[in-house]
């Protein structure tokens, strides 16, 4: 295919992506017939229709299916379980995966202790690599989907005695790179969205991973993150909003983001069994993010002074051996320390005991890991939540510009029901302002939701892997790869640009192509008129129909049809 053909197609549609959408949530016209109904609920329910989904769903009834997906419990998935079978950090304790693999200046410090290093790098080592898991640089190599920052000079990984040193030791004792955690945690999520019959638990893992981000790049979050997503995320996201609040809340991988696991007592008496590189006091951060981007919103009504407070009532939350401890902490803690490293425990001997008040409510004195929970129940019960929430939950269903009267009834019903994801769900899908025809492909699909989307669309087969991963990247959304705590914007200012558009037609073209490591596609011999009934439905706008003919004719490949197909903005949208 010429790449003059993606550029001009690229450049004539990104302005009509940007004003169709506007267009399209202004439009006054029918309501949508059956058949977009069902488009328009497996897109936003779920990431896009496989081929047979409409026929599927029209046949069990578009209600029986919604209500089914709010119920993923008795959905059964043997497909997509099978798919994620051999990923095997997925099943790994945090302390397993230290284990197994291993923090790299933990491993430097055993390898120089057993003289097993030349001078040389001995000496780079002193010099360069000092804070074992809590770097972001050379000693923690990223993911090739994240950016990377550049190694400092003279560090021991670019020498290749090193290289090999470390390689021999990891082979001899069948270790595993970390890369590879956040690597096979990224699969699970393609796999999972792709193949999973539980769409919507997949989206409301994808929403709840977006709106509690964290960052992998971040020292141990890398070995932290897959039982965040396995034991904190996956079994809450379709739950009471309370219970997620103090999963979150109580997650390793949340405290050693926000720094929580660092904040303590200025006036605690502490007796700690190793030495720790920790600054002493108080840490605002898990409390600032915890009300501005958790719960209240930034305008929900708090003040400084509630940071503060609530800051001290979460002293003492924290990790044990946030960072796997090594070997010689695991010989002074014996096995039972070893199988906890990297869970969470509140420490009494560092907690703030006397007496807060947050939001006005008074938290008493004495009431150790108590004061904590209290301020998350209160949260959760805030009517700023329920308005927060309401708000984002609308955005990402319905409409960059959430109506207010939708907002204030979900709001009305995550209040009623004690914050029931479900019921709160419930009340935006049955209502009038989802099922209208101005939220109809109203939505531009984030880079992950395109690519997962793509692939189910053309009933492609993935194994989710760096091919995939690079490509979501490539578009702005790498996994786990968002380094403030606010995460990916949801709404299409940030996604409808040239460049990022020209990179969407790319990885169109690339799939359509069979391009995509990992991903495989069989297209037959389609036309242009079969590929557009399949993608989009036969819907399509003059416009881009003209621009289309203008690239294509029925003796091009069906790679390249499809591939601009997928550049579109119609396919773009949701």
């Amino acid at each position: 295919m010429r790449f003059t053909a993606a550029i001009t197609l690229i450049l004539a549609i990104a302005a009509q992506s940007i004003v169709s959408v506007a267009a399209q949530t202004s439009a006054k016209t029918r309501s949508l017939t059956e058949e977009q109904r069902i488009f328009h609920v497996l897109n936003r329910l779920g990431f896009g229709a496989r081929p047979g989904d409409v026929e599927r769903v029209k046949t069990m009834g578009l209600e029986n299916y919604i209500n089914q997906q709010l119920r993923p419990e008795k959905i059964t998935d043997t497909v997509a379980e099978n798919k994620v079978r051999d990923l095997a950090v997925l099943n790994m304790t945090t302390a397993e995966l230290y284990e197994k693999y291993p923090q790299p200046g933990q491993l430097l410090r055993q390898l120089q202790a057993r003289g097993m290093l030349p001078d040389d790098l001995a000496e780079a080592r002193e010099n360069r690599v000092k804070g074992g898991a809590n770097s972001t640089s050379a000693e923690m190599p990223m993911n090739d989907s994240m950016t990377a920052q550049t190694p400092p000079a003279g560090n021991p990984l670019e020498n290749e005695k090193y290289r090999k040193v470390l390689e021999e030791y990891y082979r001899e004792n069948g270790l595993q790179r970390p890369q590879r955690i956040i690597a096979e945690l990224q699969a699970s999520r393609i796999l999972r969205a792709v193949y999973s019959e539980r769409q919507l638990q997949e989206v409301m893992v994808d929403f709840w991973s977006n709106h509690f981000n964290i960052f992998a790049g971040k020292g141990a979050d890398r070995w932290l993150l897959p039982a965040y997503d396995r034991d904190t995320i996956r079994p809450h996201a379709m739950s009471k909003f309370s219970t997620l609040l103090q999963a979150t809340a109580q997650s390793p991988a949340m405290l050693f983001y926000l720094d929580n696991f660092q904040s303590v007592s200025p006036n605690a008496q502490q007796r700690v069994r190793a030495p720790q590189r920790q600054r002493r006091g108080i840490n605002e951060n898990y409390a600032r993010e915890l009300m501005e981007l958790h719960t209240l919103g930034v305008d929900g009504g708090y003040t400084q002074k509630d940071v503060q407070e609530v800051a001290r009532c979460f002293t003492g939350w924290t990790i044990f051996q946030p960072r796997g401890g090594g070997a010689a902490v695991n010989a002074m803690l014996g096995e039972a320390g070893r199988r906890n490293a990297g869970t969470f425990f509140f420490n009494t001997r560092v907690h703030d005991d006397g007496e807060k008040t947050v939001l006005g409510h008074k938290i008493p004195a004495g009431g150790g890991i108590k004061d904590g929970l209290m301020v998350l129940d209160i949260l959760a019960k805030h009517p700023s939540t329920a308005k927060f929430i309401a708000t984002k939950l609308v955005r990402h269903f319905v409409a960059d510009d959430p109506p207010a009267s939708l907002v204030n009834r979900v709001a009305a019903v995550f209040t009623k029901s004690d914050g029931d994801i479900r019921e709160t769900l419930k009340a935006i899908f049955f209502s009038n302002e989802f099922n209208s025809r101005e939220a109809y492909r109203a939505k531009i699909k984030r880079p992950f939701e395109l690519v997962v989307s793509a692939i189910r669309t053309l009933g492609a087969d993935t194994n989710g892997g760096p091919g995939t991963h690079q490509w979501i990247a490539r578009m702005g959304e790498p996994l786990y790869g968002f380094q403030t705590p606010n995460g990916y914007s949801d709404a299409a200012d940030s996604w409808v640009n040239t460049g990022g558009l020209l990179e969407r037609m790319n990885f169109g073209i690339a799939l359509a192509s069979n391009r995509v490591q990992g991903t495989r596609v069989d297209l037959g011999k389609w036309t242009m008129e079969e590929s557009l009934k399949m993608i989009l439905a036969g819907e399509i706008s003059q416009a881009t129909r003209e621009t289309l003919l203008k690239q294509v004719d029925q003796s091009d490949p069906a790679a390249k049809v499809v591939g601009l197909i997928l550049g579109t903005p119609e396919f773009q949208r949701q």
